[in-house]
């Protein structure tokens, strides 16, 4: 079981992380991956994974009508050789390093999420951000902002249930991808399940407040702090 310190400092990012989530589609992996890592680097990437596939899973349960099954076909599949190549990431680099990777992962993310390049939504387009994803997701815990770039411009809706499905699914993908690679503790998944707890409270508050203030003040004060994690990660780590 982890220590009660570890579980303040990751259950309180992990909290913000499913609030932030719950009201714009993802933002778990983004505010809560930095600090995990540099709390403890070995429980990365398997006890995000895990923690992640919970508000999502709550999602759909709530708003599954309006997933984008079509797009979803044609980005999924490949998720699965993206994952093989984010596990053989995880064997070959050290958790500093790894840490490091999460890092640059973290202000790439950030800078595509504020970015107003628009992405048209194609089989091509899906494909690549399936690819990507694979990648970041499994290496990182960050998947979300490839897909999330090319839903960018939908209905609230519709990119909280399409990235929902996503996430699990290839939350799965990942861990069994891992798990197959032997990159999978059992540290990892006690760490992962101790943080559930965490994220349901997180989506909990995030129901009234994005009916209350909706997504984009929330959005920029976090992602404010996202940046932060993630340049006190790659001085960590080059340090």
């Amino acid at each position: 079981m982890p220590d009660i310190i570890f579980l303040l400092i990751a259950g309180t990012a992990v909290f913000a992380g499913a609030l932030v989530q719950g009201t714009v589609g993802l933002g778990l992996g983004l505010l809560a991956a930095p600090v995990v890592a540099i709390a403890d680097p070995s429980l990365m990437p398997g006890s995000m994974l895990v923690a992640s596939m919970v508000t999502p899973l709550m999602t759909l349960w709530s708003e599954g009508r309006h997933v984008d099954w079509r797009g979803l076909a044609w980005g999924l599949p490949p998720r699965i050789p993206g994952s093989m190549l984010g596990a053989w990431l995880v064997a070959v680099l050290e958790p500093r390093l790894l840490g490091l990777v999460v890092g640059v992962m973290v202000l790439l993310a950030v800078a595509a999420t504020i970015s107003a390049v628009t992405v048209r939504v194609t089989p091509v387009s899906l494909m690549s951000a399936g690819m990507i994803s694979g990648v970041t997701g499994t290496a990182t815990s960050i998947g979300g902002p490839p897909l999330a770039l090319l839903y960018q411009h939908s209905p609230g809706p519709t990119v909280r249930a399409t990235l929902g499905a996503y996430f699990v699914i290839g939350a799965a993908i990942s861990l069994a991808t891992l798990q197959l690679g032997g990159q999978l503790t059992g540290e990892q998944l006690i760490a992962g399940a101790a943080l559930i707890p965490f994220v349901v409270g997180g989506y909990f508050v995030s129901i009234p407040v994005r009916r209350r203030w909706g997504a984009g003040g929330i959005r920029t004060a976090l992602l404010c702090v996202v940046s932060l994690s993630g340049v006190v990660l790659i001085v960590r780590a080059l340090a």
